[in-house]
């Protein structure tokens, strides 16, 4: 007795999604252990109602890739065919790898910004007569660098270490760049005796007009990018036009060989115009 493709089709997504949310097949005890720090985790004991909470909020962040399996699977019912299933468990890993890259470009962006609050805040305690050393210190503990290296830039601004060298170590992490402006300030102020407060300054004004800059460029492209994103979803208004006026685009697709090649050559179209549409965004922002 042949098993129905849409019964298929429903344990095949139910596996993937135990795979995406256990953690890549490891453990859920070593993933809850990876989380640690970075998030709430499930509690082992209390209540079935705060497990399920606290559960969601830890796998918040994962609604895309969830999303890719829910599509594949609806489509697939709809269509009777295992192939949307098996492109929504194959978007998976890209969804994961985009998500991850926009994560990186948000810490990056959170650290320029830590960046040039650090400069204004020690350009306030140095102003207020604090020495160097206890101004940098009082300024990072007031506005931590996400990722930089804090307890060796104190270390060394609290007993008279290289705090230049500790400042060019810091800002090897993306978006910490601006330390390296703020080490060779403090270099030129021990060396040549000239006002630290002053280059600080000049500094986070630097730092904060170049922000400005990408910001405005980042805004400018906007338009670019919500058009690339239209033109992506024209194919999938054309599917729902199409099923409006009963042509059933899904069995011609799914279940014809023209269809299948239509759904091929489109998808890799598809692929290369979003490739085409992200390289011209990047070359503006460059």
């Amino acid at each position: 007795m042949a098993v129905p493709a849409p019964v298929v089709a429903a344990v095949l997504c139910a596996g993937a999604a135990a795979w995406l949310l256990g953690g890549d097949g490891r453990p859920v005890g070593r993933a809850r252990l990876l989380l640690a720090g970075s998030g709430p985790t499930v509690p082992a004991r209390g209540s079935p109602w705060e497990r399920l909470v606290v559960s969601v909020r830890v796998h918040a962040g994962r609604w895309p890739e969830v999303a890719c399996l829910a599509a594949g699977l609806v489509v697939a019912l709809l269509g009777r065919s295992l192939i949307p299933l098996v492109l929504g468990v194959l978007a998976v890993p890209v969804v994961r790898r985009w998500l991850r890259v926009r994560e990186r470009v948000r810490a990056r962006e959170a650290r320029a910004a830590a960046v040039i609050a650090l400069c204004g805040a020690a350009v306030a305690e140095l102003r207020a007569g604090a020495q160097p050393g206890q101004a940098l210190g009082a300024a990072m503990r007031r506005t931590a660098v996400p990722g930089a290296e804090e307890a060796a830039v104190l270390a060394a601004a609290a007993f008279g270490g290289d705090v230049a060298g500790a400042l060019r170590e810091a800002a090897r992490e993306p978006g910490a760049e601006g330390l390296a402006g703020m080490a060779a300030c403090w270099r030129v102020s021990v060396d040549g005796g000239a006002g630290l407060a002053a280059g600080l300054d000049r500094l986070e004004g630097a730092l904060r007009a170049e922000r400005d800059r990408q910001d405005s460029l980042r805004a400018q492209l906007a338009g670019a990018r919500s058009t690339a994103v239209v033109l992506a979803l024209l194919p999938l208004v054309g599917l729902l036009i199409g099923t409006g006026l009963g042509a059933d685009p899904l069995r011609v697709l799914l279940h014809t060989p023209l269809g299948m090649g239509c759904l091929l050559v489109g998808g890799v179209l598809e692929v290369l115009g979003l490739l085409w549409c992200r390289r011209i965004v990047r070359a503006g922002e460059g």
